[in-house]
């Protein structure tokens, strides 16, 4: 098995045809330009870094002006993916991508280039 080198951050697997609708400032991608496509370009790839809350909490911290007490709730949940996010387009992990991007859809030689 495939060490987890990036245990924070996702790739989801996109249909080329919502490239328009990436913000590249919340992907590590910087343009269009740098995607990697699928070989029948119907496909490509976008990463970014989420931060996934297991359990929920509160912070608490005073506020300068008045001096009282300010608290919010963080809830459990996985934050910071990109607003082109989908539940319906597949995520995945470093390992996970690894071996998607190994699969005959995404190279024709067999050797990865990301």
């Amino acid at each position: 098995m495939i060490d987890n080198l990036f245990p924070n951050r996702r790739w989801l697997v996109i249909p080329t045809s919502i490239t328009s609708s990436i913000n590249f400032d919340q992907v590590c991608e910087g343009s269009l330009q740098g995607l990697r496509l699928s070989v029948d370009h119907e496909k490509t790839f976008v990463k970014y870094d989420i931060t996934d809350i297991t359990a929920s909490y509160t912070q608490s911290w005073i506020d300068p002006e008045t001096q009282t007490t300010q608290s919010i709730v963080i809830e459990a949940g996985i934050y910071g993916r990109p607003s082109i996010y989908s539940s319906s387009y597949s995520e995945y992990t470093y390992p996970e991508i690894l071996t998607v991007l190994e699969t005959s859809e995404w190279t024709t030689t067999g050797s990865l280039n990301m």
